[in-house]
């Protein structure tokens, strides 16, 4: 029996000296698992794309306010018959052609969309980091509750080895009463098998201790192959006090909680989304401009230059009135042309260069009832936000109201499991020392030490409900959630 115990406390300490002795194992305080949580969580980083792509989307709408500009060109060669496209004469040979044009327009009114559509989008993207917030904020909460486990578990596994030491000293001492003839061997047998029981329990604490630690991890997702320390806060001054009502925790809660904040501003934004689709019966003015030119390797030829000379040309100028087939000419003095042989492109383009400026008016008439269908969109879309408001605020108020009668309750239960065991305490070491003495039975003792063991537990376990609906209240009423 006592080597089976050795054994067994030699296998469980080995878990904790594993810790403590090997150095690559860091100590992480509840900051760095937050952060680290927060860093990875993939809810969060959802969010933020989320945030970043609202904001292009914001960029954006604000860019339609602005003129647009571009630039087009070609650049081809044409074989055979085809059309100069400078001269526009029909032309046997090989043309290279060259054309550039530009073209901007800009929206002067389209029923104040642009400038609703703007302030639409500011408000998606402030919902949108309100919702970054509340995503931030659930994983900080859920990180606190699974380190508080995790500290709850250490606690108790320090209280089954207290437990286990208090049973092995007990039993080398009864097994000295034993051996002098003091007390009868019934005695030492019945503390042998106490402490088979307080092993069992130190087991159980541990793996659930393990389990919790593997929560933990989970929640910061960090991967459990990965060996940290916990390092334990300074939390043995519990507050034992709710000084705020409910009402007044929600009223906290109403103004400070990111989820209500996110919920009006998406109402907000519905709200102006019905101004973006009414905007849509209103007609609409733009300012566009045009600037184009062109090139053609033909145009030297096709371009005629006077030399300055003059020459006799006989020109047809009619028919004898008394005979119609007989045609009457005469000569005619005209300049002598060649062909610009030295036509540059830059000439050409600045020649052909062509441009326009003009106002568009777009008054909507019908239009399948596209406008309308968009409106009632838009405020289905409202009614739809407002609803989700209604919800979020009644799903708090009732997460508020649950987390605050349970607090109370768990306060209530730590004030009476911390009397308990203080009676306990006092009782224990009253029959421990008749038990000594052999003025008590081994019943009446293990009875006491048992009652201990789980008013012990009770107790932290009561004080660590206490703490976790506490830092859930904390969490409604926006404070900071450390220790």
């Amino acid at each position: 029996m006592i080597l089976r115990f050795f054994c067994c406390v030699i296998i469980i300490s080995s878990s904790f000296d594993l810790v403590a002795q090997n150095d690559t194992i860091s100590t992480w305080n509840l900051q760095m698992c937050v952060e680290y949580a927060l860093e990875n969580n993939l809810s969060v980083r959802r969010n933020q794309l989320s945030v970043e792509n609202n904001n292009i989307d914001l960029n954006q709408s604000r860019g339609n306010l602005l003129p647009s500009l571009n630039l087009n060109s070609s650049y081809g060669n044409r074989w055979g018959r085809s059309i100069d496209p400078t001269s526009n004469l029909f032309v046997t040979e090989r043309i290279t052609n060259f054309g550039f044009s530009g073209s901007s327009a800009v929206t002067l009114f389209s029923g104040f969309q642009l400038m609703n559509n703007i302030r639409q989008n500011e408000a998606i993207v402030e919902a949108s980091r309100y919702d970054l917030n509340a995503a931030e904020n659930s994983v900080v909460l859920d990180v606190v509750l699974r380190y508080l486990n995790v500290i709850l578990n250490e606690e108790l596994v320090n209280i089954a080895e207290n437990q286990l030491n208090t049973t092995q000293a007990q039993v080398e001492q009864t097994r000295k009463l034993v051996d002098a003839g003091s007390v009868p061997i019934s005695n030492l047998l019945d503390l042998e098998a106490q402490l088979a029981s307080n092993e069992l329990e130190l087991i159980n604490a541990v793996n659930n201790l393990n389990l919790a630690m593997l929560n933990l991890k989970q929640g910061m997702q960090l991967p459990a192959s990965n060996e940290i320390k916990i390092e334990d806060p300074d939390i043995d001054q519990v507050e034992t006090s709710l000084d705020l009502t409910v009402d007044e925790i929600m009223a906290i809660a109403m103004m400070t909680l990111p989820d209500v904040k996110s919920a009006d501003t998406y109402l907000e934004a519905a709200e102006i989304g019905v101004k973006v689709a009414k905007g849509g019966y209103y007609p609409s003015l733009s300012l566009s401009g045009n600037m184009f030119s062109n090139y053609s390797g033909a145009a030297n030829r096709a371009r005629q230059i006077p030399t300055g000379d003059e020459m006799q040309v006989v020109r047809q100028i009619g028919f004898l009135t008394d005979n119609p087939t007989q045609t009457v000419s005469t000569l005619i003095t005209q300049p002598v042309f060649n062909s610009d042989d030295d036509y540059t492109l830059n000439e050409q383009l600045g020649d052909n260069l062509s441009q326009s400026l003009g106002l568009n008016l777009s008054i909507p008439i019908f239009n399948g009832f596209r406008v309308r269908n968009n409106v009632q969109r838009a405020r289905i879309n409202r009614e739809n936000q407002t609803i989700n408001q209604e919800d979020i605020k009644n799903q708090i108020r009732q997460n508020i109201e649950s987390a605050y009668y349970d607090a109370q309750a768990a306060l209530k239960a730590f004030q009476a499991s911390s009397k308990q065991v203080d009676a306990l305490e006092e009782s224990f070491r009253s029959i421990s020392k008749r038990y000594n003495l052999g003025a008590s039975n081994f019943v009446d003792y293990q009875i006491s030490e048992n009652n201990l063991f789980r008013a012990r537990a009770n107790l932290l376990r009561n004080k660590y409900e206490f703490l976790f609906r506490r830092k859930i209240l904390d969490f409604y009423m926006g404070e900071s959630l450390t220790f």
